[in-house]
């Protein structure tokens, strides 16, 4: 941990160069151990900003106030539809730079209303080792990544937040629910709305890790591989499929590799 220690105090001298930050906040593990070592060294002077949309649960949007009320953050909520964006709803293989693009265009509208030098987003090490478009359109728009530039890795992210007795700490990986589709098939509320309610009865019988990828009229289920035991249990399974059949899935699969971040991008391979 003494390394680690090092690492964080090496974040928050970063974030103290800064001066003044808009923390683009999820309410994930990455954005919420971000916004809370902003806040530590900034105070005032680190402010969270939400995106709002249909691609975001409400469950992590209420999660992400409740964070900011309970630790006196300030917390800002910008309406970014993500499907009115040109282009976006037919899930091109730049959907994520498309989405990013517009996010943080009205993030910075929000930190130079309120006189906040710059912007920054929680992406870690590990996000290099995928396809990700959406740090394209961060680096486009001088957003900055604090966590890559010190180097952290999700493991080490967690660690710090049990430590920093934040509650995220063991909280499921998230990704807005846009990535539950195979680049090219069309992307519209009501399949979010779908996908959304999907996850939830997961969450609900007690998974924790969970994906619910999106293939027309079967849905394929990513979850941790410590978890395939309890999916043997003919009740629940039996529950998982009635309740999946009542959301419009025709089939219902278990995907036997597991839940991993980035399958859809297994295609473009």
């Amino acid at each position: 941990m003494d390394s680690l220690h090092e690492k964080y105090e090496e974040l928050k001298k970063y974030l103290e160069s800064l001066e003044s930050v808009a923390v683009a906040f999820s309410g994930g593990v990455d954005s919420t151990f971000l916004l809370k070592a902003a806040h530590d060294v900034l105070g005032g002077n680190a402010v969270a900003v939400t995106a709002r949309s249909c691609s975001f649960p409400k469950r992590e949007l209420e999660e992400a106030k409740s964070f900011c009320a309970s630790n006196c953050i300030g917390h800002i909520i910008v309406d970014s539809e993500e499907l009115n964006i040109k282009g976006f709803s037919q899930n091109p293989v730049n959907r994520c730079y498309l989405c990013k693009t517009e996010l943080f265009t009205k993030i910075r509208r929000v930190a130079d209303e309120r006189g906040l030098k710059e912007i920054v987003e929680g992406s870690n090490m590990d996000d290099n080792k995928d396809y990700r478009p959406g740090l394209l359109a961060i680096a486009e728009l001088n957003v900055k990544s604090p966590l890559r530039h010190c180097n952290f890795t999700k493991e080490e992210i967690r660690a710090l937040s049990k430590k920093l007795k934040l509650a995220t700490w063991e909280k499921q990986s998230f990704a807005c629910l846009s990535s539950r589709f195979p680049y090219g098939e069309s992307i519209t509320e009501e399949k979010l709305l779908q996908i959304d309610k999907a996850e939830q009865i997961l969450l609900d019988a007690g998974f924790k890790q969970v994906r619910v990828r999106h293939h027309g009229n079967l849905a394929r289920i990513e979850i941790g591989e410590e978890q395939y035991s309890k999916l043997l249990d003919r009740d629940i399974r039996y529950f998982i499929y009635e309740r999946f059949k009542a959301l419009g899935f025709v089939y219902i699969a278990v995907d036997i590799i597991g839940y991993r971040t980035g399958s859809m991008n297994e295609a473009l391979n």
